[in-house]
């Protein structure tokens, strides 16, 4: 058992869309993630998504409505739920997924980040 700062961690990478894993509790990892732009749409048809956000503000399109999810907010996504992320400026995020979730889901695209990266 150790601590994690995620302010040390956020301040390992600069790239957006990459989610690095911090933390892993049972079959779940706490992922951190920086976003920036439009993401695609995709769904996540075996598990739900949890968005924690910590800076900034995150846009989340569904089909039939947006939410904006301010600093402190939160979010759980179920499982086959369509949506497509977004943030007009940077926004530092948490999402908490089981292991081997894909970034983009159903959808393959160049926004497609390499799986379960540790940091």
């Amino acid at each position: 058992m150790k601590s994690v700062n995620l302010s040390e961690k956020f301040d390992k990478f600069s790239d957006y869309w990459a989610p690095r894993v911090i933390a892993e509790m049972n079959d779940y990892y706490f992922k951190l993630v920086k976003v920036k732009g439009k993401f695609v749409w995709h769904t996540h048809d075996d598990t739900d998504e949890t968005f924690i956000v910590l800076d900034g503000e995150l846009i989340i399109e569904f089909r039939d409505k947006t939410i904006t999810l301010k600093k402190g907010e939160m979010i759980v996504i179920p499982k086959g739920v369509e949506h497509k992320p977004a943030a007009r400026e940077e926004c530092q995020i948490m999402i908490v997924e089981p292991k081997g979730v894909m970034n983009t889901g159903d959808a393959d695209d160049q926004l497609t980040a390499e799986n379960d990266v540790w940091i």
